[in-house]
């Protein structure tokens, strides 16, 4: 093998479903994740939630949120 090449991790499973947010959703999870009263835990899923549904993947995510 060339040791220049693309070297990828492979991707285990079934592909994922796209995630689409109705624009109902996506303003009530960006409220809930800007709100002071939301508990941290539940501003950290709304914001795992947009990212995920703006199109990056579950690695991306998971890099920049924690």
């Amino acid at each position: 093998m060339d040791a220049t090449a693309d070297i990828r991790p492979r991707r285990r499973g079934p592909k994922l479903p796209e995630l689409a947010l109705t624009d109902q959703e996506r303003t009530t999870l960006e409220g809930w994740a800007r709100r002071r009263t939301s508990s941290q835990a539940l501003a950290q899923r709304c914001r795992i939630v947009l990212a995920c549904a703006s199109g990056a993947s579950n690695t991306q995510v998971a890099q920049r949120l924690g």
